[in-house]
């Protein structure tokens, strides 16, 4: 009888000790999900900041579409980083774990989706299709490295339209800017109006609608008072440059368009890492 009870509370031992196995590999697995998931999202951060570095403070381009290829071309090298880490997760989330661990990945999908469109948009003018984005997120064979959700894919194309507007108010006392700026102001106008029709599917979208409203409005506004203003002064071309730049300013420039503040010490620590690697 003892030796029937010994052994039973060994199974119980086992069975449990079975089950802290499988708690401290899921711990372990989802912490290094989020620091991976941490990185992405500091390198994209890298890349989108590169971008508007590249296009804002390039004054010696004269062609827009070769600054913009460049531009480009910089910031996929930088992405090719941000999508070695992901190939670094897949161990992690083959079959349905990823699924489980969705929640850890998505924060850094989808600031790298929004990356990797602006990066798009600068080179072909088009929202980035969402069998492009799946095969960045391919190996060599073109296998994926994990589902690519429908929601995180949605809600990556929402942020840019954030980066759409600083883009436009800070380029728009570039030469060419200000037609640039009407540009982007129709495509963010259309990407509102294509996302209005999922909000109803995907409730994070809603609430990115409401920011994509106001960058919307940001770029309306300064479009509208850049040709008011132009319509007043009947000046050469580089005095109206002039004129807009300083009426960018006034419409809150270094807020909504102008690396300061954070950004600017941001845009240090990017200088800073090149430097590094160099």
């Amino acid at each position: 009888m003892a030796t029937t009870s010994l052994a039973t509370r060994d199974d119980i031992v086992g069975v449990f000790d079975a089950f802290r196995d499988e708690l401290d590999d899921h711990n372990d697995r989802r912490e290094r999900l989020i620091k991976s998931s941490r990185d992405v999202t500091n390198l994209s951060k890298k890349v989108i900041f590169l971008l508007h570095r590249v296009m804002t403070e390039d004054t010696t381009e004269s062609s827009d579409t070769n600054l913009a290829s460049r531009a480009a071309a910089r910031a996929r090298e930088k992405l090719r980083d941000v999508q070695a880490l992901f190939a670094g997760m897949r161990e992690d989330v083959t079959g349905d774990r990823f699924w489980r661990y969705q929640k850890n990945v998505s924060p850094g999908l989808q600031e790298y989706i929004e990356a990797l469109s602006f990066t798009h948009y600068l080179e072909h003018r088009t929202l980035i299709s969402y069998e492009e984005v799946q095969e960045s997120l391919s190996d060599d064979d073109g296998i994926l490295y994990f589902p690519l959700p429908l929601e995180d894919y949605l809600l990556g194309l929402a942020d840019l339209t954030g980066e759409l507007m600083r883009y436009a108010i800070s380029s728009i006392s570039r030469k060419g800017g200000r037609s640039k700026a009407n540009e982007v102001c129709v495509f963010v106008r259309g990407c509102k109006a294509d996302f209005e029709g999922l909000t109803p599917h995907f409730k994070e979208l809603r609430k990115k609608q409401t920011v994509t409203s106001q960058s919307l409005t940001k770029i309306e506004d300064v479009a509208y008072a850049i040709t008011v203003r132009s319509s007043e002064y009947d000046v050469p071309p580089e005095i109206l440059d002039d004129i807009v730049a300083r009426t960018v300013s006034a419409h809150g420039g270094d807020r909504d368009g102008r690396p300061s503040g954070r950004r600017e010490s941001r845009r240090r620590d990017e200088d800073q890492d090149e430097e590094d690697e160099d």
